[in-house]
């Protein structure tokens, strides 16, 4: 089953020492994919690149910044494919911002799952 991993951080602890390294980084995806476990990935940009878009009575309104004024940032996400919550749970433990910040563990949806390995199944089944 696969599960996304929302990484966040606190842009108060953001440069904190003793926070992620991009060695930390760079050793936990290799981690991922030696474990044959890793679908995807990315880091994002800070969120004053954000836009938020929204269509309220068929008119476009545009926010710079992300929608929800929160404590913590999304910062990126991991895509894995394990068998299941337990597991993923122990590679989000493991995720090098987790000591400064959180990780949200949601299962991605199986249709959702399907249509990233073949975008043609899920069309021709729908």
């Amino acid at each position: 089953m696969q599960y996304l991993m929302l990484l966040s951080f606190a842009p108060d602890v953001a440069d904190n020492p003793e926070g992620p390294q991009p060695e930390d980084w760079s050793a936990y995806t290799q981690a991922l994919i030696e474990a044959g476990i890793m679908v995807d990935g990315a880091g994002l940009q800070g969120v004053e690149t954000a836009t938020t878009v929204q269509v309220r009575a068929g008119e476009r309104l545009l926010t710079d910044g992300p929608f929800a004024d929160t404590k913590e940032h999304l910062m990126g996400f991991y895509v894995i494919d394990v068998p299941d919550l337990d597991t993923a749970l122990e590679w989000a433990a493991k995720v090098p911002n987790v000591r400064t910040g959180s990780v949200e563990v949601r299962p991605v949806m199986p249709d959702a799952a399907a249509a990233r390995r073949d975008p043609t199944a899920v069309a021709a089944a729908g």
